[in-house]
């Protein structure tokens, strides 16, 4: 099963910044490939294409949680936006610092207002529209032997099993 665009570990206060790939065998099969996406630069395409869209997915707190594991959940000690990025003294966000995206990590909307739900589900379906343009692939082949570093934060990831880049992107 494909693994939609996503940073990981959006569930903790502080998600892990550099995460290591690694590939121990492969034989007789497919799969191994790992799509990374430039999450900076999919928020520069958001402020240029769609402003509101990209204030609402900065200004807009949302929670994490994890919850894989019965009787326990971790979630941050409070919800953050989608987009952390500098604000002024205008309210107007600048420089974008970090990206908080997971879709099954994210937590009910409870406390939100139903306006706040719904600006927020439009901007994260630009947001996703944009996550999916094949121009800000960036595919990874792994073998044994190779490692791959992202900084998980700053670059979302695709990560494909036993499927083609053609498969994950019908799926995704």
């Amino acid at each position: 099963m494909a693994l939609a665009a996503h940073t990981d570990t959006t569930y903790f206060t502080d998600p892990a910044g550099l995460q290591t790939f690694h590939l121990l065998s492969h034989r007789n099969g497919n799969g191994g490939a790992s799509l990374l996406v430039d999450g900076f630069r999919a928020a520069h395409h958001l402020r240029n294409e769609s402003p509101e869209a990209f204030e609402n997915l900065c200004r807009i707190k949302i929670k994490g949680h994890s919850s894989g594991n019965e009787g326990i959940a971790i979630t941050p000690f409070r919800p953050f936006p989608v987009i952390t990025a500098e604000e002024d003294k205008s309210g107007r966000f600048g420089h974008v610092m970090q990206i908080r995206w997971n879709n099954d990590d994210r937590a009910a909307m409870a406390g939100l207002e139903p306006e706040e739900v719904s600006k927020f589900y439009a901007a994260a379906r630009k947001w996703v529209e944009i996550l999916r343009r094949p121009e800000l692939e960036y595919w990874v082949q792994l073998k044994p032997g190779r490692v791959l570093t992202n900084m998980d934060d700053f670059i979302s990831r695709w990560k494909t099993l036993n499927f083609s880049k053609e498969d994950i992107l019908k799926t995704v």
